[in-house]
């Protein structure tokens, strides 16, 4: 009797557990960026697979776009601090952009409560390219200093910082050519009209074919590109990428926080997100709050060094 009494009560637990994983009503989930990027194509996966997990909600995407992303970022904290308008957040895009100097916020005044996924980096050649592998780039980068053109999407980005640190780590010097969007970058790699691109995993996977990756910034090979090493690989202990993840108001409550942190650590969890996520060239990962104070310190450490070597913030 106590058996039964005891496997009833968990039944009847299990719907509770489900409605507080559950927001109260519908989220707005506010996108820093236009529709059709990397962002916005996560927040699309994170959409459907909540609304599998939580049937009587939506999740509501909305777009204020500019500056690239600086103009919501820098709004964020006039939203209402109740735990169902959250905002995605980018980096190193919310480090850089401070010490750049040209926008209306500080890396401090963005409070983000949880870290989904990250794009590794990639260093990618045109199929065509002489260079076949790693050792081959960096010989010929080495061979004729500074003749070696590798693009990457927008100046002071991510993939700029990339390309710095490629360069400082494996004492070459190459030219960076920036590009208004990876969709120019794409045309100009596929094209040889570049020697290479520094980008991310997904342009590696979505251009297979089309371009050659020669190392990906990972901590493993990325199972869709087998016979690319990593740079730890390689030598560097270089694992990192462009981070994605979702912010709140400032004043949004400690409680309110940790309950949108863990749905969408639970959507992390989830089976369909993983398939969706390895198909885009996503790695995921889960930083809530309990680890967020020590990633955000290391991070914007890291963030800070490729912004010195951009040379950002300097008169």
């Amino acid at each position: 009797m106590k058996k039964l009494i005891s496997a009833l009560s968990l039944a009847l637990l299990a719907p509770v557990a489900l409605a507080q994983a559950c927001p109260d009503k519908n989220v707005l989930y506010w996108q820093a960026f236009p529709p059709g990027g990397e962002s916005d194509l996560s927040a699309r996966h994170q959409q459907v697979v909540l609304k599998k997990k939580c049937p009587s909600v939506d999740t509501i995407i909305q777009y204020k776009a500019g500056a690239g992303g600086a103009l919501m970022w820098s709004q964020m904290n006039q939203l209402p601090p109740d735990g169902l308008n959250i905002v995605g957040v980018n980096l190193p895009h919310i480090v850089f952009q401070p010490i750049e100097g040209v926008v209306q916020y500080k890396t401090a005044d963005v409070t983000p409560v949880f870290w989904f996924h990250f794009t590794p980096d990639a260093l990618v050649v045109p199929e065509n390219s002489p260079h076949k592998t790693f050792a081959d780039f960096i010989a010929a980068a080495k061979k004729d200093p500074g003749k070696m053109s590798l693009g990457g999407s927008g100046l002071n980005s991510a993939n700029h910082a990339s390309h710095e640190r490629l360069n400082a780590a494996f004492g070459i010097k190459s030219t960076y050519v920036p590009y208004k969007g990876t969709g120019d970058m794409a045309l100009a790699v596929v094209g040889s009209q570049i020697d290479g691109a520094v980008t991310y995993t997904a342009f590696a996977i979505n251009n297979k074919g089309k371009t050659r990756a020669l190392a990906v910034a990972m901590d493993k090979r990325h199972p869709l590109l087998p016979d690319v090493p990593t740079f730890k690989e390689l030598g560097v202990d270089w694992v990192d990428g462009a981070y994605r993840g979702i912010g709140v108001p400032k004043s949004t409550p400690p409680e309110a926080r940790k309950k949108i942190a863990d749905m969408w650590a639970a959507l992390n969890n989830e089976p369909e997100m993983k398939e969706l996520a390895a198909k885009s060239g996503f790695e995921l990962v889960n930083v809530g709050p309990d680890q967020m104070d020590a990633f955000m310190k290391e991070k914007t450490r890291l963030y800070t060094e490729g912004a010195q070597r951009l040379g950002l913030g300097k008169k």
